[in-house]
C-alpha cells in the first residue's frame, strides 16, 4: 500500500493481522495482494511448486526434492487450493439441459464402513451436466430443505433432472423435467451411465486416495480442487492456474481461515 486512499498519507503501521494502519488518519486496510504475492517464497520455487501441484504430486513427496520445509510446501499448496476455491464459487456455473443429481459419502473413521449412517463420513452433493461439467457441495444432510435450494440456485428452470428415488427430489418436476433412475446395489439401471456423475465420484475418490487421508477442515478445498481439475481436464492446468493466482486478489477471510 503506497498511499492511503483517504488522506493520501504514505506512512503506515503494520499490524499483527497483516493490515496496514495509516499513521495520519488511522484508516486500517488489508494491502491489495494477489494469491501469487501472498507467498514469500521465491518466484522460481513458486513456479516449481505450481507445476508439481498441477501434475498431482502430493506435498509429502517433495520434502526431499526441494530446499524448503514440508510446512512451506503445504502452505503454498493451500494458497493454490484457496485460490481455486475462491474462483470456483465466484464463477460457479448455472447448469442447464440434462443434469444428473446425486450424493455420496467421503472419508470416515472406518473406511470400510458403508451406508448413510457411517460415522465420520462427509456427505457431498453433486450436479453433473451431460457435457462433463460438475458442481459439488459438502452438505449437512440429504433433506429436501438442504438439496433443493442448491438445485434451484445452480440450474436453470426447464432443465431435465435425472435422480435416484430419494424423496427429497420428488418436487423437481416443478423446476423442470424429472426422471427417476432406479438402482440396484447403487448401480443405475436402464440407462447408459458411462460418462455420468458416478464417474466423477470415482475420479474424486481416486484423487483423494493418494493423500492417505486429509484433515476434515480442509476437505472443501480438496473437493473444489478436484471439481476444477475435472471441469478443465482437457486444458493446460499449469497455464490456467498460473494466470489465476497472478491476477486474482486474495479473499482475506478465506486465507485467514485456511492458510
Amino acid at each position: 500500500m503506497e498511499k492511503c486512499p483517504r488522506c493520501l498519507g504514505s506512512e503506515f503501521w503494520i499490524l499483527g493481522t497483516g493490515q496496514y494502519r495509516c499513521k495520519q488518519c488511522k484508516l486500517t486496510r488489508f494491502p491489495v495482494k494477489t494469491y501469487w504475492q501472498y507467498s514469500q517464497l521465491s518466484p522460481y520455487l513458486k513456479a516449481k511448486l505450481l507445476d508439481y501441484f498441477c501434475l498431482g504430486v502430493p506435498a509429502y513427496r517433495l520434502r526431499f526434492q526441494l530446499n524448503i520445509s514440508l510446512k512451506a510446501i503445504q502452505r503454498f499448496y493451500r494458497i493454490l487450493r484457496v485460490c481455486i476455491y475462491d474462483h470456483q464459487f465466484k464463477y460457479v456455473a448455472e447448469l442447464s439441459g440434462s443434469i444428473e443429481v446425486d450424493e455420496t459419502l467421503f472419508g470416515g473413521k472406518r473406511p470400510g464402513k458403508r451406508g448413510w449412517g457411517a460415522e465420520g463420513k462427509i456427505l457431498v452433493f453433486g450436479m453433473y451436466k451431460r457435457n462433463g461439467l460438475i458442481v459439488t457441495f459438502p452438505v449437512s444432510s440429504r433433506g429436501r430443505l438442504t438439496l433443493l435450494p442448491l438445485i434451484q440456485t445452480h440450474s436453470k428452470p426447464g432443465s431435465l433432472f435425472y435422480t435416484d428415488d430419494w424423496h427429497a427430489y420428488a418436487s423437481l418436476s416443478i423446476h423442470g423435467g424429472h426422471v427417476v433412475v432406479t438402482k440396484k446395489k447403487g448401480v443405475p439401471r436402464g440407462r447408459s451411465h458411462i460418462n455420468s456423475i458416478e464417474g466423477f465420484w470415482s475420479y474424486a475418490k481416486h484423487w483423494l486416495y493418494q493423500y492417505r487421508g486429509i484433515h476434515k477442515l480442509y476437505f472443501p478445498l480438496y473437493l473444489k480442487e478436484i471439481e476444477w481439475r475435472f471441469n478443465h481436464r482437457k486444458e493446460n492446468l499449469i497455464k490456467k492456474l498460473l494466470s489465476k493466482v497472478k491476477t486474482t486478489t486474495i479473499n482475506h477471510e478465506l486465507v485467514q481461515f485456511w492458510v
